[in-house]
């Protein structure tokens, strides 16, 4: 089972968080994780965020990366949404 945690942070405080399961053996790996943005951006009311290289280099290094304003095309009200791969 593959799991995704979103984490919202301001001022190094977590403001809400959520963990998104994907059960379909038939997606791959990056089909898993952009559902599981989707899912996680509608949870939180929030427009996607655009993936920069270094977001795209960092997660596949680490799982995990943060989305910061320079993602979304809106004002966001939080300091960075972290994403992290925490079962596969």
């Amino acid at each position: 089972m593959f799991q995704l945690w979103g984490k919202e942070f301001k001022d190094n405080r977590l403001l809400k968080d959520i963990v998104i399961e994907e059960d379909d053996p038939s997606k791959s790996r990056t089909a898993k994780v952009f559902h599981a943005v989707t899912e996680i951006c509608m949870a939180f009311d929030l427009a996607e965020p655009i993936w920069l290289d270094s977001n795209i280099k960092e997660f596949q290094r680490r799982d995990k990366t943060r989305f910061t304003q320079d993602n979304f095309i809106e004002s966001i009200e939080f300091d960075y949404l972290e994403i992290h791969v925490i079962e596969e």
